[in-house]
């Protein structure tokens, strides 16, 4: 190689580590906090510390317009025992780390993959009283790497100690942002990878790369983090995803970010035109798309204001993180890899005035997305998005007005960088009023009763929601609290496709029985089959820890001959799970059966024990084979419902340390132990899945398709609880004048 060329690669490596720190740059707001000089490389010249976050795929553009700095939390104390840590105790727990052996030797070795709470222990919450007990000691849980090596630590935040915990037998941690940042731009200091671009005629300047999970299928993946790197041409167009460079799959190593392998089996492939695929409203003023639908139906639609009552908003966000609402109390956080954690939720009997326990702790465990392409290009596209990128990580600022109405009001997230420093996710979360037009209850009489009764109360409900757009995905995520006692969680799924290059430009082209892996969308486009499968943990505690889960059964019932006019009805039985096999439940249409959660030592005045009963929706079941890697990893979706009695260190239902896992430490696995759980402490696990067989309707972007299931009360009450909920009456109602000419 000569001189010149060394010369110009030197100076595009510089270039591309330059793009690098831009896009960090723009990815976090960084606090000023320990070891941080005053005038730092990530800030801006007017001395703020505040940025927007720019997602994903390595691509640089105009920085959007300033907008005021938000709160920067450096100030935040916790005030309850399951508040997150703040900024001042993540810039603390990073100097334990930093000062600890063997990192005091090499700190700019060390790697932080999460920093996070470690929660004091269940009673100690339970019995803690504000206002009189002092918070319990603040604790976290680090997961760093250190010269390859993994590990997970206790750290003490008041006393300083940092003792180790066990680490997972296979698998690594979640990865960090910088990471996911940093590994789509590897590629370009290769040279072979370069010249692969510059035969598919695609500008190095429109290039856009994604850092793609690859699951784990032997041997061969094992002993070092690997990573697959695929690209896009974004000329013509924000939404490149739709413009793939089919067949092209570069091996990366993680940590040396060398290029292992290049594959690239689409040269007769065509890349998709940008025609039509851009979403951007902005985008489509400008190119006077949007005359062609004036004067259709949906440009009329506008949403409702839903403004709140001359009072203002009917829920209280106490001390940043309790939720108070309707009878409902509950702790709501943000986490990095769940995304949104429910804690502490209790509902308030209207007979009593007591607030009564329902669940300790809820939250979105896993998600797991196979594709069903087993071609070299997308077999290991098996995603599981908390576990190996971080749900909560990937959570976007909420867009007012659009995202949530006017009147909500917004919680931020505390996150922790590679280097160990916090930056704020801000508008992460919002909570807000929500009246749909829904009917609580109502009844009227018919005039041959001679009665005139008109009974009708609107069903008016609390929402908390996070979106996480993970790549080209979105996902909206729903706690729905209804003041009669149930707690809706809902999946919205949004977003963009993850789609295939093809030759094809029409049906007629491809011949009778090829398996195309998915729908041609649009020229050159294919859709590829997949699903969504997300698993929920919810730690129930049904009036009290010790609860015992009932499957109700419902089975027909044939009559005794001359017993009645009718030949079969259907009877309830219920069988109490004595140990966590008994409790893992596979939907079956006709074979249906309630699913209620109980405390068997509480009792209604009647004698039926209190509880809540999940109730399932649409949902879908994996059909992949049990002895497929991928299905391996994805266990937990072996069930809709497991059951399993409490236990601290299981929260991850694909285990702790997910990527390149082989499915050792999965739900599955714990469940098979197959302990009692018979009015114990329970865990309640619900899978929701969707399959997904995408339509041209998708194209160029997704409509929201959503799925839901239920946690509602089953003789939790002594009757209905909204029985004296008020109606309704005209002066109850904002009155929104118009703004005088």
């Amino acid at each position: 190689m000569d001189h010149s060329t060394s010369l110009l690669r030197l100076i595009f490596l510089a270039l591309g580590a330059a793009l690098v720190l831009l896009v960090v740059r723009s990815a976090f707001r960084l606090p000023h906090g320990i070891d941080t000089p005053t005038a730092s490389l990530f800030d801006d010249a007017g001395g703020s510390s505040c940025t927007r976050f720019t997602p994903w795929a390595c691509r640089t553009g105009r920085r959007a317009d300033r907008k005021p700095k938000p709160a920067s939390h450096e100030d935040d104390v916790p005030l309850h025992p399951l508040d997150p840590l703040t900024v001042a105790e993540v810039n603390r727990a990073r100097e334990l780390l930093r000062a600890h052996p063997p990192f005091a030797s090499s700190p700019s070795s060390l790697f932080v993959h999460s920093v996070a709470l470690d929660e004091p222990d269940k009673p100690v919450v339970l019995s803690w009283q504000k206002g009189t007990d002092p918070l319990p000691p603040r604790r976290a849980v680090a997961v760093v790497r250190f010269r390859g090596e993994a590990y997970v630590l206790a750290v003490d935040l008041a006393g300083g100690a940092v003792a180790p915990l066990p680490v997972p037998a296979s698998g690594y941690p979640t990865m960090t942002m910088d990471e996911q940042v940093s590994l789509c731009w590897a590629p370009f200091s290769d040279p072979a990878f370069n010249a692969t671009i510059r035969r598919r005629g695609v500008r190095m300047s429109d290039l856009a790369c994604l850092p793609l999970s690859l699951g784990w299928y032997g041997p061969t993946e094992e002993n070092r983090r690997l990573i697959k790197i695929q690209c896009f041409s974004a000329e013509g167009t924000a939404n490149f995803y739709m413009r793939p460079i089919e067949g092209l799959t570069v091996l990366l190593d993680m940590d040396t970010k060398e290029v292992i392998q290049i594959s690239d089996r689409g040269a007769g492939i065509p890349i998709p035109a940008a025609a039509n695929t851009d979403y951007r409203y902005a985008r489509h003023a400008e190119d006077g798309d949007l005359t062609s639908t004036k004067g259709l139906g949906f440009q009329n639609v506008r949403a409702p204001s839903m403004e709140p009552a001359p009072s203002g908003p009917g829920f209280e966000l106490v001390d940043e993180h309790t939720v108070r609402w309707g009878g409902w109390e509950f702790h709501l956080k943000a986490d990095a890899r769940a995304g949104m954690v429910v804690s502490r939720a209790r509902v308030q009997d209207p007979s009593t005035g007591e607030h009564r326990e329902v669940m300790y702790k809820g939250m979105a465990s896993e998600l797991f997305v196979p594709y069903m392409d087993p071609t070299e290009a997308w077999y290991f596209k098996t995603y599981m998005d908390a576990g190996e990128y971080g749900f909560g990580l990937q959570a976007m600022p909420l867009v007012p007005l659009n995202d949530c109405p006017r009147h909500a009001r917004y919680v931020d997230g505390v996150f922790v960088a590679a280097d160990g420093r916090p930056y704020v996710r801000e508008n992460m979360i919002c909570v807000f009023e929500r009246y749909a037009g829904d009917i609580a209850w109502r009844h009227t009489e018919r005039p041959v009763t001679g009665m005139d009764i008109r009974e009708s109360r609107p069903k008016v409900t609390l929402v908390a929601r996070m979106a996480a757009s993970v790549a080209n995905y979105d996902y909206i995520m729903d706690w729905e609290f209804q003041m009669d006692g149930l707690v809706r969680i809902k999946v919205g799924l949004s977003g963009i496709l993850m789609v295939k290059g093809t030759p094809y430009s029409h049906m007629n082209q491809v011949r009778q029985n090829k398996d195309m892996h998915g729908t041609l969308l649009s020229e050159n486009v294919i859709g590829v089959i997949h699903d969504h499968y997300v698993t929920f943990r919810l730690d129930m505690d049904v009036d009290g820890a010790d609860n015992s889960f009932v499957r109700v059964e419902m089975a027909r019932q044939e009559t005794a001959p001359g017993e009645s006019p009718r030949q079969s009805y259907i009877k309830a039985t219920r069988h109490v799970a004595q140990t966590e096999k008994d409790a893992q439940v596979r939907l079956k249409l006709y074979e249906p059966a309630e699913f209620h959660v109980v405390n068997p030592m509480k009792k209604t005045r009647v004698g039926n024990p209190v509880g809540y009963k999940v109730v399932p929706a649409g949902t879908a079941a994996s059909m992949l084979d049990p002895e497929d890697p991928p299905q391996k990893r994805g266990a937990f979706t072996n069930n809709q419902i497991w059951v399993t009695p409490y236990n601290k260190s299981e929260e991850w239902a694909g285990g702790l340390f997910v990527y390149q896992s082989k499915g050792e430490d999965t739900l599955a696995t714990w469940s098979d132990r197959d302990r009692p759980i018979k009015n114990k402490d329970l865990v309640l696990w619900y899978t929701l899945g969707f399959h997904h067989i995408p339509c041209q309707e998708d194209f160029p972007i997704m409509p929201t398709v959503s799925s839901s299931f239920d946690l509602k009360p089953v003789n939790f009450f002594e009757s209905n609880p909204i029985l004296k909920q008020r109606p309704t009456e005209e002066n109850h109602l904002p009155v929104c004048a118009s703004p005088a000419a």
